[in-house]
């Protein structure tokens, strides 16, 4: 069998003629005739060249791979126990899920307090502005992502360095209208606004606090590109300091172009290069600007490259270093990188807790650390947890959350136009009514509940969700409290999952309880 997709793709807008006859090494349809118009890649290539490469409409949608991996949380189920309490005295009426305390704080020397260990990861499109209010209302981390500066027609520029971006002061001020005292908004940067100073920009004019340093475009391997419309629009670009191929300013392309001639201009993000010392030496300049939180954000790299990471990320006491696995992601890379590059969620995760428990045995350091790719429900989180516990404090969620605050922003309007989604019918036809987070948000910030944003509302209420959900799954373990959890919790189910993370499977639990002494 093969793990990876046909050459149909919902990522590229394609399909195949056969798509229950293919051919398994290729991808192609078993039968390939002279009369098809090619409705699959190789049809899309043949027509658009280059450009199959890409997602279509990233300003409209977000993507992840759809390869099939062999390995993946399904391949564990979660332990469960009758006996005892952790985090809670051993009391029927008083070990109750909704006792099980999932806050957690974040930071190395000023902590932050958030009400459940999740990270919103990097977004800068789509239903941002719920996004970011959605965050502050759940009380959880949320990562404004890079390159927004380049979005923003009223950016300015002195120097080449950033001096007033509206856009971005918007996206702060998204989360801070909304924070109750839990949570904080990452800002992160890539190699491109570390050039236009938007770091530097942030933290002194907008008082940002916690910031992001990227190491690559985490699950998707190089940095973002994407085709540019016009000439006049590469120009623009190229003078803010963007790579832009081919060269927009070269006359005979220029002239080129006006004939029709050459091909279609491409903004490509700059790879970071950095060292052990220039990462120290920017991590210090940071705190030095006013940074109080100093993050990481990297990707299923060659171990090496991982050990690297984490030892500059130790020595420079980094607050908090996110690893994002194959599978994850939501636009702006090639197809074939999304699917084909990197190791999956539960492979990365598994190597980045061999790591740390590594240097935690040498005496290193350790930052906080985070897991990200692929999760979505409160069992994904649940696993996350256990299989890194207790090095890995954080699960990130980013598809699913934009899903929610996309959701919950058409549902909304849909409702304030008198037109409430039939779906939603049997619940009333106001706000109040369909939306039950409503009632649980007016806790927070009384009558005013009924005025969010319904987009803000579906992310609160989906991460009310899923952080109730694992309440009951740490329950269903006795573990009231989230330092409790550890790989115990859950058990591998296939040989391959044992294999590759350490977990024992069940025959292997009975066997290890059964020569401990338990009978």
């Amino acid at each position: 069998m093969s793990y990876s997709k046909s050459l149909g793709s919902a990522l590229t807008n394609t399909h195949m003629r056969t798509p229950n006859h293919l051919t398994s090494p290729s991808g192609m349809c078993s039968v390939c005739t002279s009369n098809c118009t090619g409705p699959c890649e190789i049809g899309l290539s043949a027509i658009r060249g280059s450009e199959a490469i890409y997602p279509f409409a990233t300003d409209v949608y977000q993507f992840a791979s759809e390869k099939i991996y062999p390995l993946d949380f399904s391949h564990f189920n979660i332990n469960g126990r009758v006996f005892g309490a952790w985090g809670c005295e051993a009391d029927s009426e008083k070990a109750t899920f909704p006792k099980a305390d999932t806050e957690i704080t974040f930071g190395n020397k000023q902590k932050i307090l958030l009400k459940a260990p999740i990270i919103l990861p990097a977004m800068a499109k789509l239903n941002w502005k719920d996004y970011f209010a959605g965050a502050a209302l759940a009380g959880v981390l949320v990562v404004i992502g890079e390159d927004v500066v380049a979005k923003d027609p009223n950016l300015k520029l002195e120097a080449g360095k950033v001096v007033e971006s509206p856009l971005l002061e918007e996206m702060v001020q998204s989360f801070r209208r909304h924070y109750h005292g839990y949570g904080e908004i990452i800002l992160q940067a890539n190699v491109d606004d570390e050039n236009l100073g938007v770091l530097e920009y942030a933290i002194t004019q907008l008082g940002v606090k916690s910031v992001e340093l990227k190491f690559g475009q985490a699950a998707k391997g190089i940095q973002g590109m994407g085709r540019v419309k016009s000439i006049e629009e590469a120009l623009r670009y190229q003078s803010m300091g963007y790579l832009i191929y081919p060269d927009p300013s070269d006359e005979k392309i220029a002239e080129d172009y006006k004939k029709g001639i050459g091909q279609t201009f491409e903004k490509i993000g700059k790879l970071p290069m950095w060292t052990e010392d220039s990462l120290k030496k920017r991590v210090l300049e940071l705190r030095q600007l006013g940074a109080e939180h100093i993050c990481f954000k990297t990707g299923p790299y060659d171990p090496k490259d991982l050990i690297t990471i984490l030892k500059v990320a130790s020595l420079s006491e980094v607050d908090l270093v996110t690893f994002d696995g194959a599978s994850g992601g939501t636009g702006n890379s090639p197809v074939k990188m999304m699917n084909e590059w990197g190791a999956p969620t539960v492979s990365l995760e598994s190597m980045v807790y061999d790591l740390l428990k590594a240097m935690d045995t040498k005496g290193y350091y350790l930052p906080q650390v985070a897991i990200t790719g692929g999760f979505s429900t409160e069992d994904h989180v649940f696993k996350g947890l256990a299989l890194g516990a207790p090095f890995i404090q954080f699960v990130g969620i980013g598809r699913a959350a934009m899903a929610a605050a996309t959701v919950g922003k058409l549902v909304g309007e849909s409702i304030l136009a008198g037109n409430v989604p039939k779906e939603y019918e049997r619940y009333g036809d106001s706000i109040e009514s369909v939306f039950e987070g409503v009632k649980r948000l007016k806790k927070i910030v009384g009558e005013a509940a009924c005025d969010l944003p319904p987009g803000a509302i579906g992310l609160y209420s989906y991460m009310e969700r899923v952080t109730t959900g694992l309440q009951q799954l740490m329950a269903l373990n006795r573990k009231f409290s989230l330092e409790h959890i550890n790989r115990e919790d859950i058990v591998a189910l296939t040989a391959q999952a044992s294999s590759v993370s350490g977990i024992m499977t069940y025959s292997q639990r009975l066997e290890s309880e059964i020569r401990g002494g338990s009978l």
